[in-house]
């Protein structure tokens, strides 16, 4: 009888990489380099990027999707989780939907491409790359700062740009939890956000 030795998980770095080089899915044109991350992710939305890469490893996935994302931002920001009007128990229904993920809603994610048609499918690198929906999330939560003068991306800028995109796994996720989404985006345009 053999012994199964377990394969070792990927490190993953402390500090997010951008989400790796791509090309579009019909060849040639420039490459998609993904948004800088290193640089303008705060301690906390770094560690929120981090863990959601870490999730889609562990699950086996061979790309973050958005509802990593959102999976994680929920288990690490607290500003985040304040954004939601249905307090703990909203939170827990959400938490609890995500948790569901490997053995209900979210097998027949699995092997599919998520792509809400916000930015170009694209053939990512070799390794665990960024879905088109999640690479476009976070392209939109860095522009969200210097909206307001700010530099870095709080955890309530990456919640509106997955809210903002109605057709990625997260909005599907958030919409089956029963939060009305349009409301969220409205708190979340309203209040003023602060850097770390």
């Amino acid at each position: 009888m053999h012994r199964r030795t377990p394969r070792p998980e990927p490190p993953t770095p402390s500090y997010p990489p951008a989400p790796p080089a791509a090309a579009p899915a019909g060849g040639g044109g420039p490459a998609h380099r993904g948004p800088g991350l290193d640089d303008r992710f705060g301690a906390l939305t770094a560690a929120v990027v981090s863990g959601a890469r870490r999730r889609a490893v562990r699950d086996g996935d061979r790309q973050v999707d958005t509802a990593h994302l959102l999976h994680s931002l929920l288990e690490l920001d607290g500003e985040a989780r304040a954004a939601f009007d249905g307090g703990p128990r909203q939170i827990a229904r959400l938490l609890g939907y995500l948790a569901q993920r490997a053995i209900g809603y979210g097998l027949r994610w699995r092997g599919a491409v998520e792509n809400s048609g916000a930015v170009p499918v694209l053939r990512t690198a070799a390794g665990i790359g960024w879905s088109p929906a999640a690479a476009g999330a976070l392209e939109r939560a860095l522009r969200r700062p210097s909206a307001r003068g700010a530099r870095e991306v709080t955890g309530p800028d990456l919640l509106a740009a997955l809210a903002a995109d109605r057709g990625c796994r997260a909005v599907e996720v958030l919409q089956r939890a029963g939060v009305d989404v349009e409301a969220l985006l409205a708190r979340l345009d309203a209040a003023p956000a602060v850097d770390a």
